[in-house]
Formats: structure tokens, sequence, C-alpha cells
């Protein structure tokens, strides 16, 4: 289980066009896997390619990600792979649910090429009764609301037990109020798991919540300060 991440002079580029584009401008962040961090800012600002990169979804043009002192992104690819199965859960914007599986079998994708100590089907039942789900089980997609959808795409991000959550607006096609109880379920989740969570959002009401908010703007960290811890 990661217990500490830390960036240290993190850049992302882009060339596209003959442009190069900056994404993300020398950013040296540390996280604990019991804090609620929100990272806030306006579009462009680099929050979604900060959490790609602490993601292992890509790596930095620049500096380096150590993962309880260990350099993750040096290892082979499938190591890689491994370590981001273990330890980290994604949670997107759009829900990502395959329109042809119910909730059931969107919960144990990833889970089908992987030896896992125990049970998958239990466990799949197990967290869509965590997020309230327990009598969609059978349910397509089509068949549920924004947020039902939403949380069976959280469920899917915690049945392997990641050590982190990394929440990328996953309240920004949801409606305030379902917004705020996919909220307060991360925060629930985060109390009965204990798991670090990274969650990114344009919403400063929901940002004003968190252990930890930091705001970002043009590729740069220009707050980071302690929120409410409620």
């Amino acid at each position: 289980m990661i217990k500490n991440i830390t960036c240290k002079e993190l850049e992302k580029s882009f060339v596209g066009d003959g442009t190069k584009t900056i994404a993300l401008k020398s950013t040296n962040l540390s996280f604990q896997k019991g804090e609620f961090t929100a990272i806030i800012g306006p579009s462009g600002s680099g929050k979604s390619t900060l959490l790609s990169l602490i993601g292992t979804l890509d790596g930095p043009t620049k500096g380096h990600i150590t993962y309880d002192g260990q350099e993750v992104l040096k290892q082979k690819k499938n190591h890689v792979a491994d370590f981001r199965f273990q330890e980290i859960g994604f949670i997107f914007q759009q829900f990502q649910l395959l329109p042809t599986l119910t909730s059931l079998e969107n919960v144990l994708t990833p889970l089908f090429s992987r030896k896992v100590p125990y049970n998958k089907l239990h466990r799949a039942r197990e967290v869509l009764e965590q997020v309230g789900l327990g009598d969609k089980m059978n349910s397509l997609p089509s068949q549920l609301s924004g947020g039902q959808q939403q949380r069976v795409a959280i469920a899917r991000a915690i049945v392997h037990k990641p050590s982190w959550l990394l929440a990328d607006e996953p309240t920004g096609n949801l409606d305030t109020e379902t917004g705020e109880k996919i909220y307060e379920l991360l925060k629930n989740l985060h109390a009965q798991e204990g798991c670090g969570i990274l969650f990114v959002t344009h919403d400063p009401v929901l940002a004003s919540k968190a252990n930890r908010i930091i705001t970002m703007k043009d590729g740069m960290v220009i707050s980071d300060k302690v929120g409410s811890k409620q």
C-alpha cells in the first residue's frame, strides 16, 4: 500500500503542429494517503494533466514522481500496469461504462484478466452494495440515472481496493444535488477505506469541504492550503 506520493519539478509539454504547449510547469507537491485533496482551477490549468501523471497514465517531460520513494515509471510497462492496478483507482467525468454490460459486469471489468486473492464476483457485489446499488446489479447503463452510473464507476474504481482514488471532475456531468451526493459518497469511502483521494473539480463549494485545497492556473500551483476538514 503506497502511503506517500511526491512530485518533484514536474513538467509536461506537448508538441502539435510545430507548437509546444507546456501543460504543467515546475510542479512540486507531496500527498499523504490519509488526505482528501481537492485540486481546483479553470480549464487548461493543468489539473487533469497532473492527475494523469500521478496515476501513471502518462510520463512527465521533466522531473519525476516517487511512490514511497520509488520511481515506478522507470520500470517496465507491465510492472507499471501492475502497480496501477494494485494501487490506483480512477473515476472520470465521463462514466466510461460499457453499454452492453450490466452494473455487476462493468464493476468486474478491471478484474477479468487478473489473479486476485479474493472471489471476484463476491467483491463486485460487495462494492455495489457499498455505493448503494445493491438493487441495480443487473441493470444496463441505459437503465440508470447519471448519478447511478457514476456510482457504478466508483464501485469499479474501488473493486481492487486501491491505496489512492483519482477523481477527474466526477461530478461535472451531474446536477448540483446529485454531485453533492457523489462527493459525500467519496468522503464516506475515504473515511471507511482510508484511501488517499485526489479530487479534481471546477466547483469551489465542493472543493471547500476537502482536507486540502490545491489551486492551479496556467500549469502552475498558485495555492496549497488546508481545507475545512469536514
